[in-house]
């Protein structure tokens, strides 16, 4: 029994023997499985971000070479804005980064503010040309500001100063509202709508040339000014007839300039308000 016993103990004792070397070897393959792993991962890692280097320093190398240097600037759509304005700005923005690495919104934000350019479209043209389309603003009408007559457009932009070229208006719109208010805007656009009215009522009779300027301080008691005899009279119009009130008044004064001070044609009749002498 003694002999069994023995047996029995050193049987237990060589198994939990092979259990530790088992745990151990265990252990040991799975601590090599991890490093096996881990190591062609960080390699890996590192050779590719060594190739996106190489990739990003050949990438700002190629942009950035005489292949993409500017050589083309093409401006359309400019009638009033002066192409060579445009050609400058986008030369001194592409100058240096070239055209591949150009920055088209910052172009179109420098093209957008000048005077007559609404919007402005910038693009790329491969290898070495960039495009601009321009949409021009479109005047309506001279205005008479405290600096001067002014062109401004359908919107009420105030966009250069009016010249003897602008023959489009042969007449000036007084009154506008230079203050900065909620009220001055609608009120501004009325006088415009009125204006372009005159200036196409007045065609239509051909009286627009007889007339030198209107005050549309307040739109709804439209004035105009036109010129007799050497003088200016003063013309109270009907605001739902401008032409016919106009050809009554231009009418009735003809010859009298020298004697009339102005005209009220608001009515039926044209009455005239002579001078004093």
């Amino acid at each position: 029994m003694a002999k069994k016993r023995s047996k029995s103990i050193k049987a237990r004792g060589a198994a939990s023997k092979g259990r530790k070397s088992s745990s151990w070897q265990s252990k040991y393959l799975t601590g090599q499985g991890f490093g096996n792993f881990v190591v062609p991962v960080v390699i890996s890692g590192v050779l590719l971000a060594c190739l996106v280097f190489i990739g990003l320093l050949g990438y700002r190398t190629a942009t950035a070479s005489g292949f993409f240097g500017l050589r083309n600037i093409d401006v359309r759509g400019t009638e009033r804005t002066s192409a060579d304005d445009i050609r400058r700005i986008v030369a001194a923005s592409v100058e240096k980064p070239g055209v591949w690495n150009a920055d088209l919104a910052d172009i179109r934000s420098k093209v957008e503010k000048l005077p007559f350019v609404k919007a402005a479209a910038v693009s790329m043209v491969l290898p070495a040309g960039i495009r601009v389309n321009v949409t021009e603003r479109i005047p309506a009408a001279v205005v008479r500001l405290k600096s001067g007559d002014f062109l401004v457009d359908a919107e009420g932009t105030v966009l250069s100063a009016a010249t003897a070229n602008d023959k489009d208006f042969p007449f000036v719109l007084q009154g506008w509202d230079e203050a900065k208010t909620e009220k001055a805007m609608p009120d501004n656009l009325a006088r415009l709508k009125i204006y372009r009215k005159m200036l196409d009522e007045w065609k239509q009779y051909d009286l627009a040339s007889r007339v030198k300027e209107v005050n549309l301080a307040n739109p709804r008691e439209p004035i105009a000014v036109v010129e007799d005899s050497g003088r200016a009279i003063t013309v109270a119009l009907a605001s739902k007839d401008l032409g016919k009130s106009l050809r009554m008044a231009i009418e009735a004064v003809s010859g009298k300039g020298a004697k009339v001070r102005s005209v009220d044609a608001g009515g039926i009749y044209p009455v005239l308000q002579y001078l004093d002498f």
